[in-house]
């Protein structure tokens, strides 16, 4: 039985998906064929390993864990959900969990203890060695979304007047004893840590092996950010220079720590969750995970914004009522009002997302704001003579009177530069008063131009319509 199943885990070893093999891994582990386990499994991709975890059940998952090679287990632990991973610290036992944390990489521990509930966290931060405690200790108390509590500490500092086979050497010996994640890019700093300058490795080894690091370091005072920065202006910061690595400096200008790039991609990944879920006026707090989530936890993050969002809309009936004659002498309005007020909403939340994502990406700032409303506004103008002309004609078609259309049509104008000009004003206004603009996109900006759009409709029916002329 092994035999015959490690020939088809060989076969299909090039693909490396665990969930093709798990009932046949069940199956060696109920038979207790453990070396041929271990060596199918240190065969699968960590990453893989870490997707098909929940596969199993929690003594499978203990038994899986203990035969992989240390530094699959250490990658595969890495991507695992929270809760396995919390499950893993919790049921083994502390010798291998210190061994864990020794060989991961600085900026991993830190993750891992931030996330971990508070009983885990502490017993996490009791295993750890006192220089990984002390720098993990420093990277927590850096406010949550700030460049300080992102940033590895561990890196390999180098100094000016070395030489290039000095600094080699140097880096060769510091990395036998401890894992960096990395050693592609080293900073330059002073006997006090201020930051000088960087070099990459290959342009280290490249480097004659007597030239001194000082005549080969480049400046690096473009890509430095401070502790204190906001993590999406350092995300900015990565795509505008399309940089892997940047150095982070404190409030003295000296080197405390660096960055990466999949530090950033995380960072990106947790923003266009937030906004997506804000457009859709749901809680931002947290990634909804069907996996994870109880219905109480998803009516937790979306019955808030719906209520409010009814209340608001309430006005809309109030428009409604308080037209309620218009309506009864000319019913035939009623049947333009979905149209007017689904293309309005339309229009209004085309211009808020298209501003929002502006200002995420940094296009758009304080300093070019009219342009960016001088190219909207006149745009309106012309995307809403040309959809009210064909509203006139969808009224004309339905047999309404010429009058009727007249009035659908210059409605429809008025509704969308209407919509268009909420669809700038609300981010706008947010943003300028420090709130998110993603907040104030989608169904408010729907809502505020639905009203507003019904009390148009009716003031130009009644500006038209000689039979409305004498109402209200």
């Amino acid at each position: 039985m092994a035999n015959n199943l490690g020939n088809v885990m060989k076969k299909e070893s090039e693909i490396q998906s665990l969930m093709l093999f798990v009932p046949e891994i069940k199956q060696l582990i109920k038979e207790k064929e453990l070396p041929e386990l271990k060596r199918i499994l240190n065969e699968i991709h960590p990453v893989d390993l870490a997707e098909g975890f929940k596969s199993f059940n929690s003594d499978e998952q203990l038994i899986i864990f203990s035969l992989l090679h240390f530094n699959r287990a250490i990658a595969m632990f890495e991507d695992l959900e929270q809760k396995d991973q919390a499950f893993l610290i919790e049921n083994l036992e502390t010798s291998p969990i210190e061994k864990l944390l020794e060989d991961m990489p600085a900026d991993e521990k830190t993750k891992l203890v931030k996330k971990m509930p508070e009983r885990l966290k502490k017993k996490l931060l009791s295993l750890l060695r006192k220089e990984d405690l002390t720098a993990v200790q420093q990277t927590l108390n850096y406010r949550e979304d700030t460049a300080g509590s992102i940033m590895n500490t561990y890196f390999i500092p180098l100094q000016p007047g070395m030489t290039t086979r000095q600094a080699i050497e140097k880096i060769h010996l510091l990395s036998k004893f401890r894992k960096f994640s990395v050693l592609h890019t080293f900073y330059v700093v002073n006997a006090e840590g201020g930051l000088l300058g960087g070099i990459s490795l290959r342009k280290l080894v490249a480097a004659p092996p007597d030239i001194k690091i000082s005549e080969v370091m480049v400046s690096v005072n473009f890509i430095k950010t401070k502790v204190d920065t906001l993590q999406e202006e350092v995300a900015k910061m990565f795509a505008k220079y399309d940089l892997v690595i940047a150095p982070v400096v404190n409030g003295e200008d000296k080197l405390v720590g660096v960055i990466t790039v999949d530090d950033v991609i995380d960072i990106v990944q947790a923003i266009n969750t937030k906004q997506f879920y804000e457009i859709g006026k749901m809680s931002s707090k947290g990634e909804i995970r069907y996996s994870e989530m109880t219905v109480l936890d998803l009516i937790k993050k979306r019955a808030g914004w719906l209520i409010l969002l009814l209340v608001f809309d309430f006005l809309t009936g109030s428009v409604l009522k308080f037209y309620e004659a218009t309506l009864a002498t000319m019913v035939a309005l009623t049947f333009f009002i979905p149209m007017l007020l689904d293309t309005g909403g339309n229009a209004g939340a085309q211009a808020s997302i298209t501003l929002i994502r502006s200002f995420a990406t940094g296009d758009v700032n304080f300093k070019n704001i009219w342009k960016a409303i001088r190219l909207e506004l006149i745009a309106s103008v012309f995307m809403a003579f040309i959809v009210g002309f064909i509203a006139f004609l969808r009224a004309l078609m339905l047999g309404v009177g010429f009058m009727t259309g007249i009035v659908v049509g210059l409605s429809m104008i008025i509704v969308i530069m209407m919509a268009i000009s909420t669809g700038m004003v609300l981010p706008i206004v947010s943003k300028k008063v420090g709130l998110d603009p993603a907040v104030l996109a989608g169904p408010i900006t729907t809502s505020v131009v639905d009203v507003l759009g019904l009390i148009a409709y009716f003031k130009v029916a009644q500006f038209i319509l000689p039979q409305l002329k004498n109402l209200h």
